[in-house]
């Protein structure tokens, strides 16, 4: 159950990076399904753009690393806290942002801006909502695994 929710948790991580070059290239603000308003461009020049959303999709990369990360069977000593403290810092990260999109998405927080679209916007809150849970479920196994063979060394 841990390989499969961190193999789900990778992929998510990996399509959160894909979407974010793809923005990159394109010079655009926002996330597939959830475009940016006009006027946030405004104060940005068209490099800076594409640099955020570059740096982005680095966060996406370290995010899938983690995931894989969560995967092994064995501990890492004293790096496994690092590991899922980690891990936990970005399912609760993720799942904010996954959170304020439904809401966007659903028209609760029209400060957030116009509510869903189209069926990228749906498709995108799926991958959110399925990265999240498989990131949360395979940090809670990653824990209990490791404790579990922390313990058994004693």
């Amino acid at each position: 159950m841990k390989r499969q929710a961190a193999l789900v948790a990778c992929g998510g991580a990996l399509a959160y990076t894909v979407s974010k070059v793809t923005l990159a290239l394109r010079q655009e603000l926002g996330i597939h399904g959830f475009p940016a308003p006009p006027e946030s461009y405004v104060p940005w020049q068209s490099a800076d753009i594409a640099a955020a959303q570059f740096g982005n999709a680095g966060v996406g990369l370290v995010a899938a690393l983690l995931a894989l990360l969560l995967a092994r069977s064995a501990g890492y000593g004293r790096l496994r806290v690092v590991v899922l403290a980690v891990s936990w810092i970005g399912v609760v990260a993720i799942g904010a942002g996954v959170a304020g999109f439904a809401l966007r998405a659903f028209g609760v927080a029209p400060s957030l801006g116009p509510p869903a679209a189209d069926w990228t916007t749906y498709a995108a809150l799926a991958v959110g909502f399925g990265w999240v849970g498989a990131w949360a479920m395979a940090t809670i196994e990653a824990h209990r695994t490791w404790s579990r063979a922390r313990v058994g060394r004693r």
